[in-house]
């Protein structure tokens, strides 16, 4: 019997919530930006277990897309996960928003970068790589102006992730650019990546595990700056 999950992508302006069997998705439900606090998601798991007759107990791991991305839909879903997962005693496994981002890259994208906005100008940024049927991060997650990153980044990375909405117009004819459908993460992605870590035998710490939020929260750089003044 395929081992059942309950998946979970909140980075964005719209969520979304999936239960699978193995790789196979048996239900989806899209989250709106209206409804993407601790409450709201909680009951629409519920419809959506209850929809495919499963009990929460019948899922063996929640996976949950860890960012970088909204500072609101990251802590909605990663305390989401790990609320499931306590009730049930399941495991929870957390994926890098990036790397599912990265996965749905064209083949052709044998290197990539993948885009978020960081405000004022500036970019989350990660390189991957190809490696067999893999793409694997080369890089950590910066912050860097879009323009010099454009400046420094070669001709031959393929560019995507959801700052691609802001920067795609007016770029060289010479960039690659991966199809606007894949600059955001499916929940299928997020899905795949867990399931390789679940096949793997890994696990999270249901108390240790943490958002990437790439930087401090506006709120955290407001407080910082006070203390330094």
């Amino acid at each position: 019997m395929e081992p059942r999950f309950l998946t979970i992508e909140t980075s964005g302006r719209v969520g979304q919530i999936a239960l699978a069997e193995g790789e196979v998705l048996r239900g989806v439900r899209q989250l709106d930006e209206a409804r993407r606090h601790a409450r709201d998601l909680a009951p629409a798991v519920a419809a959506l277990l209850d929809q495919q007759g499963w009990k929460p107990a019948d899922v063996q791991a929640v996976i949950v897309s860890l960012g970088p991305g909204s500072y609101t839909g990251l802590r909605v879903g990663l305390i989401s996960a790990q609320t499931f997962a306590y009730a049930t005693g399941c495991a929870v496994l957390g994926v890098p928003t990036f790397a599912a981002i990265a996965r749905q890259a064209d083949p052709a994208a044998t290197k990539a970068a993948v885009l978020a906005d960081a405000q004022q100008g500036k970019v989350y940024v990660q390189f991957f790589a190809s490696s067999g049927m893999e793409r694997l991060a080369t890089s950590a997650v910066s912050i860097q102006p879009f323009d010099a990153f454009l400046t420094q980044c070669p001709d031959d990375v393929w560019l995507t992730g959801p700052a691609m909405e802001l920067h795609s117009k007016g770029l060289a004819k010479n960039r690659h650019i991966v199809a606007a459908e894949a600059w955001h993460p499916r929940i299928a992605s997020v899905l795949a990546l867990g399931l390789a870590r679940w096949q793997r035998g890994e696990r999270d710490d249901l108390w240790k595990l943490e958002p990437e939020y790439g930087r401090p929260s506006a709120a955290e750089e407001k407080w910082d700056a006070r203390k330094q003044s």
